[in-house]
């Protein structure tokens, strides 16, 4: 294992470890928002993805366990004691696909992170402010595929995801110097993939967003921009 991979995956699962710590025991009496909390606070992994100079480190070490991780977390769990411990509100499988996106991502685009980082920030702060936003004021509510949700809601998932993709270009422009040129056509782009993020996530049942919204995302990044 080369030293970087070692260090990348040290802070991965040192982070994650803390985050379920302090969702556990800080805000267990609020489980929505414990979970929540989880899924946006998860996605700033997308920071360390430098680190790593291995795509198979990436995707099958720091990222593939968390899949069995989180399915054994889950309602689903053979294991009584642990079950739903992630998922005491919301989609059971939430988080499992949450982990099955960043896996894959990982393996398929290791060479261009930034395009790993755009998909888990449209799927941690984009449809994790999605949800916030939508429970607490989310009055006026629309049902297209047999999951509710809220227009006020889909707003704030369009809003977040754009600033989440600025600030992982930003981010990536320093650390690896993707030159990426914010013009009023890249940044038009930008506002696109972000309307295209809201729409798939109103149209996505049962916790499936958390697949559909960061693989249509990282897909039209990929296309515009780096093909």
């Amino acid at each position: 294992m080369i030293q970087g991979d070692f260090i990348g995956i040290l802070f991965v699962y040192g982070y994650v470890a803390l985050l379920l710590g302090v969702t556990e025991k800080v805000l267990v009496k609020h489980p929505e928002t414990s979970r929540k909390v989880l899924h946006i606070m998860v996605g700033n992994i997308a920071f360390l993805l430098p680190i790593f100079v291995s795509r198979e480190m990436m995707a099958f070490v720091a990222a593939g366990p968390f899949i069995l991780l989180t399915f054994l977390m889950s309602p689903y769990t053979p294991i009584k004691s642990i079950r739903g411990k992630t998922s005491s509100a919301g989609h059971g499988m939430g988080l499992v696909y949450y982990a099955i996106t960043w896996t894959v991502l990982a393996y398929l685009f290791f060479d261009y992170m930034i395009v790993i980082a755009i998909g888990i920030f449209a799927m941690s702060y984009g449809d994790g402010f999605a949800s916030l936003v939508g429970v607490k004021y989310g009055r006026h509510k629309y049902n297209i595929a047999g999951d509710e949700k809220s227009f006020i809601g889909t707003i704030a998932m369009f809003f977040s995801t754009f600033v989440a993709m600025i600030v992982a270009i930003v981010y990536y422009n320093i650390v690896q110097g993707t030159g990426f040129h914010f013009t009023f056509i890249s940044v038009g782009f930008l506002a696109l993939f972000a309307a295209a993020g809201a729409i798939v996530e109103g149209f996505t049942p049962k916790g499936l967003d958390n697949l559909t919204v960061p693989f249509v995302i990282a897909a039209m990044y990929w296309m515009v921009f780096i093909i």
